[in-house]
């Protein structure tokens, strides 16, 4: 895999703790051109499918030879691994947690190791802070030209793991879709995807149902929706949002993540 010493962090450190800075001044120390970027350190803590889908809503924009420094590790220092491979001549690296899991969904690995070839780790790693001692040095050195093979072991890919991921499904004639991802503006993402969206927006009987409130309006844009009202949109990710014009449609229905939201209007395919 060809290297740009572009790298991206996605962590759930937040910005209060020097965690990420320490990170970045390991892979500097290994690859001193490097140019790092934030991807995000506001993942919510521990929460590894949030993570899971920033970071696959992220990675594709990025150039061929960037590499994706992932840290969001509830289980650090227990058995999980710590895992590089290699994806459309990008790499990723950071715990076999289910991190990838979507990224494993769309893509097969071209090459897997495990982060067990101490001689790329710093000495004595702590147990609770391998994005420090184990995977930013893994990081800086690929970055610096070190083979994705020499880091370790290899690992089969289908032995990754990868979590559930929820997708909508029909039921009685009516789709039951779920609050995949609620972002910072409080647009709530569902796990319908295109052409599945479109079909959906194209049809003005189409309407989402949360508990006893009917989202009906449909808009291609956040401002061409009415204020104080709930609208369907298609989100940049491609998958149907239910969004509220200048507020928190989440706030304003009360919904979280997992939550079930059911379209009814559109004739199952089935």
């Amino acid at each position: 895999m060809k290297t740009n010493s572009l790298i991206a962090l996605l962590t759930d450190f937040g910005p209060q703790d020097g965690y990420v800075g320490v990170m970045k001044g390991v892979i500097l120390g290994l690859a001193p051109d490097a140019t790092l970027v934030d991807l995000t350190n506001a993942v919510p803590p521990h929460d590894v499918l949030t993570g899971a889908w920033i970071l696959d809503t992220s990675w594709r924009y990025f150039p061929e030879g960037t590499i994706f420094l992932t840290v969001v590790d509830p289980g650090v220092g227990s058995k999980r691994r710590g895992v590089a491979f290699q994806v459309e001549e990008r790499a990723f690296v950071g715990p076999d947690n289910g991190l990838f899991s979507y990224v494993l969904a769309a893509t097969t690995p071209e090459r897997v190791v495990s982060l067990d070839n101490s001689a790329f780790q710093l000495p004595h790693p702590s147990a609770t802070f391998h994005g420090r001692d184990i995977f930013a040095p893994a990081v800086g050195h690929l970055a610096s030209g070190v083979a994705l093979g020499q880091l370790g072991k290899p690992v089969e890919p289908s032995s990754l793991v990868r979590l559930p991921l929820p997708r909508a499904e029909w039921r009685a004639g009516v789709l039951a879709a779920h609050a995949l991802h609620i972002d910072g503006f409080g647009n709530v993402i569902l796990d319908v995807e295109p052409p599945l969206t479109d079909l959906i927006l194209a049809n003005s009987a189409t309407q989402a149902l949360v508990g006893w409130r009917r989202v009906t309006q449909h808009v291609r844009t956040y401002s061409e929706a009415s204020k104080n009202e709930c609208a369907l949109l298609r989100d940049s990710s491609g998958h149907l949002a239910i969004i509220l014009r200048g507020g928190s449609a989440a706030q304003m229905l009360h919904l979280r993540r997992g939550d079930e939201v059911r379209i009814t209007g559109l004739r199952s395919p089935v």
